[in-house]
């Protein structure tokens, strides 16, 4: 009987070591998936903060670009108006002056009629 307990403890003991090895090329696996998710995870991390930097410096840019073309049109709009004013205020002037003018002979007309 000894050696058949002993033949079934040996085989026991056999299959309890082979569950071990199997449990740890299991565990292995799951790790090495693990290890390999990890990776590919810190490399989209990566990637996805290289985009973000590139996306926020393309958005400084292009908001950069749209600050100066505002400047660029105001000033624009700021000398048409500008021009328009001038122009306005030539033309009045000149306006003014020969109203100035035509009054100052009629005057000069009439010192020179009441002298004769």
């Amino acid at each position: 009987m000894q050696a058949n307990t002993f033949s079934e403890f040996k085989m026991s003991a056999e299959k309890y070591v082979h569950s071990l090895k199997q449990i740890k090329e299991a565990e292995e696996r799951s790790q090495k998936e693990i290890d390999e998710q990890k990776k590919k995870v810190a490399e989209e991390l990566r990637n996805f903060e290289s985009n973000a930097k590139q996306s926020i410096t393309a958005a400084k840019a292009d908001g950069e670009k749209l600050v100066e073309s505002s400047i660029d049109q105001a000033r624009k709009k700021a000398n048409a108006e500008t021009t328009k004013i001038i122009e306005e205020a030539n033309n009045k002037a000149k306006t003014i002056s020969s109203r100035i003018d035509s009054q100052t002979v009629k005057e000069i007309i009439d010192i020179l009629l009441k002298e004769v």
